[in-house]
């Protein structure tokens, strides 16, 4: 799973507080679509007892098989089920009930729903005032349990279906058995929705339980509202799904389609072995793009909305091989012949699933290369499907070793933003153990499991080395491949192979909070700034890029123009008073001491003979930043005509507001004689500032050059600091940061 979109999850978030620090933020998740059904449907045929054999490369058989039939009601939002489930009881312990989850009974109450999706969901309800809170929820009900055509006592409670046994089923033997169900499909955004024309179908069905033999009992937890909780046992499927003709449907396994004997429908079929979990997603308005290679064949399924999107599928297709194979190389080889990519209308997130992940809508002009999003989900094709692991206790194992890979990747791909000085940047500790549960991390998760986690198992590839790494993963891989493993297992494979030391110091890591690199292995202070440099370069021209057309004379385009090597020079007022001098002091460091961490050069002209030795060659040549009240500005005064010729390209009156009392703001134009640089003034009418004007004034400082607000060409503000008027253009990743 990743918190984010695929452009935010590549784009570090950074705040200038104090001295205009750097806060970064690299994270990852799931949306939905509409259906219906017809009243009083038809009950499903029996489910087909053929398993197909196909080639297993670990198990000779799974311990669990599912052999569902269902069918979409697309009227009336509902799903009829029968599924027969064999189980294989692989535990020492003579098993008197089974356990399966029901996690679509998550969405009874806005309570247990994952808080996730709050957000999303409140924007949606917004957005279709006529949709009531119960519209919002749903279920699942459990209509009949039965074996050997017998009826079971069961009971559904806290997300969970007990069934009592009418034998008890002994070690290494099986039992069989069938439920009726009826899924409750809830609108909006949860793992089980729909929106629009999409249905979002994960938890869609009642899925066994992992039994702990240690602990000798089922695990009966109820989904995580704060974070994830997949914990499956790697199983066979057969799906046999009823749906109308014009869906398309996205499912793992080799699908086949048949004609339905009801008219305008059609049975949509799926085998899947070995695979941890069974989700699908249905639409009347996706198309597949499709390549083989070697073998394996990756799918995209995406809206039919844009003709333009087939060439950033292809490419997204393309880069889904090179990631597949790079993970195959360095882990274990891919097991499965396909692989399937949705798009759905899942914002902030994307979701992994097994053989299938869930990614957002494709936004014009974007990049496939340089979603690490998109990166992140596959390599949970591996730490999560192959290798499985208690998502509700231990997250580490699958999002730490996700968000690792995803960083190998983009290192060994040459990327120097998304490489692994992403992850050496990183040295604050976080007051808790990377091996913590859920509960435990609670809002903390993303620094977690994700950075903190990655960052372990950073300083164990660099303490023992790209070759014994790799030899570990592949070790790691073949053993608990479709197994489950946990913190301990992953120490324990880390004692066989690299020896009891190495050992220690990871679990020192994991279990230790306050966790941070080696200072061997952190970014020297220059190579902290170069990487700074670089992250910010990048991050600026993306965002500014998004805009077509974009005015020159935006403020923001200032930091772009010095982060691509322009120069700039700093240009304060003098003849002033001592707590003028002071003021614009403080705001001289607020901006250099940014601009230090950025590796950005630049001159700073405190007086007006320095001034004029520089006017011409110096000065003609760089971007400038001018500081102060207008009259007692050198720059300002020797080239006022000119300055005012260049607002008015801009439209800002600058002979009224200079005239304001009490009025203070910043402008930005063109440079007074030379076209190809810009001058940016933060201005005020007095000698100084008020105490509350300035606090106000060097926030707006921060957020003028920032690239994460809207692009301003001028505002004004009052003695208090509140805007009085402005004139900007909208920045359409504003409101991600603003959230």
């Amino acid at each position: 799973m990743n918190y984010s979109s695929p452009f935010t999850s590549k784009l570090a978030r950074v705040g200038i507080a104090g001295t205009l620090a750097l806060i970064l933020a690299i994270s990852p998740l799931a949306n939905m679509g509409v259906v219906a059904a017809e009243e009083g449907p038809a009950p499903p045929a029996p489910v087909s007892t053929k398993i197909y054999n196909t080639q297993k490369d670990s198990l000779e058989q799974t311990p669990i098989q599912y052999q569902i039939q269902a069918r979409l009601n697309e009227k009336d939002m509902t799903i009829q089920g029968r599924e027969k489930v064999t189980y294989h009881n692989t535990s020492k312990d003579t098993l008197q009930q089974l356990v399966l989850h029901t996690y679509a009974d998550a969405n009874l109450s806005k309570s247990t729903q994952a808080s996730m999706y709050q957000q999303h969901n409140e924007k949606i309800s917004e957005d279709h005032p006529e949709k009531t809170a119960e519209d919002f929820l749903g279920g699942i009900d459990i209509q009949a349990v039965s074996a050997d055509s017998q009826s079971l006592d069961f009971h559904k409670e806290n997300q969970a279906l007990t069934m009592q046994l009418k034998k008890p089923v002994q070690p290494g033997e099986s039992v069989s058995f069938q439920l009726e169900f009826q899924l409750n499909i809830p609108y909006g955004s949860q793992r089980v929705s729909y929106y629009k024309d999409m249905i979002n179908g994960a938890h869609w069905f009642p899925v066994m339980s992992v039994y702990d033999e240690v602990k000798h009992q089922w695990n009966k937890a109820p989904y995580s509202r704060t974070f994830e909780s997949d914990y499956y046992t790697s199983s066979d499927f057969e799906v046999q799904f009823n749906v109308p003709d014009e869906y398309q449907v996205a499912m793992p396994g080799t699908i086949t389609t048949q004609d339905s004997t009801e008219h305008g429908r059609k049975i949509v079929s799926a085998v899947a072995e070995n695979t941890r979990e069974f989700v699908f997603f249905a639409s009347p308005n996706l198309q597949v793009e499709r390549a083989t290679r070697n073998g394996l064949t990756v799918e995209y399924y995406y809206f039919n909305d844009d003709p333009s999107k087939k060439k950033i599928v292809d490419r997204y297709i393309n880069q889904a091989f090179k990631v597949i194979d790079f993970y195959s190389e360095k882990y274990g080889k891919y097991p499965y012949p396909e692989f399937r990519i949705v798009e759905t209308y899942v914002q902030g997130v994307a979701v992994e699933y097994a053989r299938l992940i869930q990614m957002g809508q494709i936004q014009n002009g974007a990049v496939p290369e340089e979603d690490t999003t998109f990166v992140h989900e596959i390599a949970h094709q591996w730490f999560h499907a192959l290798i499985g692991n208690n998502s509700e206790t231990e997250s580490f194992l699958d999002e730490g070793f996700a968000d690792f890979s995803m960083v190998y990747f983009a290192e060994k791909q040459g990327d120097k933003l998304n490489g692994f000085r992403s992850i050496q940047f990183d040295t604050a500790p976080v007051d808790m153990a990377i091996a913590s549960t859920n509960d435990e991390a609670g809002d903390l998760a993303g620094l977690v499991y994700y950075q903190k986690g990655r960052q372990a198992i950073y300083q164990l590839y660099r303490s023992v080395g790209e070759e014994k790494f790799d030899e570990l993963m592949r070790t790691y891989f073949k053993r608990y491949v479709y197994q489950n493993t946990t913190v301990e297992g992953l120490l324990q494979t880390i004692e066989d192979v690299l020896g009891k030391e190495i050992r220690s110091e990871m679990q020192m890591a994991l279990y230790q909070p306050d966790f941070v690199l080696k200072p061997e292995y952190q970014l020297s202070q220059e190579e902290t700034a170069a990487y700074v440099h670089d992250m910010l370069q990048q991050q600026y021209q993306a965002v500014m890029g998004m805009i077509p057309n974009l005015l020159y004379e935006v403020m923001n385009r200032l930091m772009d123009k010095v982060l691509q090597g322009e120069e700039l020079t700093i240009v304060l007022s003098d003849q002033v008073s001592k707590l003028a001098t002071k003021q614009q002091e403080d705001m001289v460091n607020q901006l250099t001491g940014f601009l230090d961490m950025t590796g950005v050069k630049y001159d700073i002209i405190r007086d007006r003979k320095e001034l004029k030795q520089k006017m011409k060659k110096e000065i003609g040549n760089s971007n400038l930043i001018v500081i102060g009240n207008a009259k007692s500005n050198g720059f300002v005064q020797a080239l006022k005509l000119n300055i005012i010729d260049r607002t008015k390209q801009t439209g800002f009156p600058w002979k009224n507001t200079m005239n304001q009392p009490l009025s203070a703001g910043a402008y930005v134009i063109k440079h007074p004689y030379n076209q190809n640089r810009l001058m940016l003034h933060y201005f005020w009418n007095e000698d100084h500032l008020s105490d509350a004007a300035f606090e106000a004034f060097k926030l707006k400082i921060q957020e003028s050059i920032g690239f994460a607000n809207d692009f301003y060409q001028y505002y004004v503000m009052d003695n208090q600091g509140k805007e009085k008027s402005n004139k900007k253009v909208a920045n359409p990743i504003s409101s991600l940061f603003a959230e």
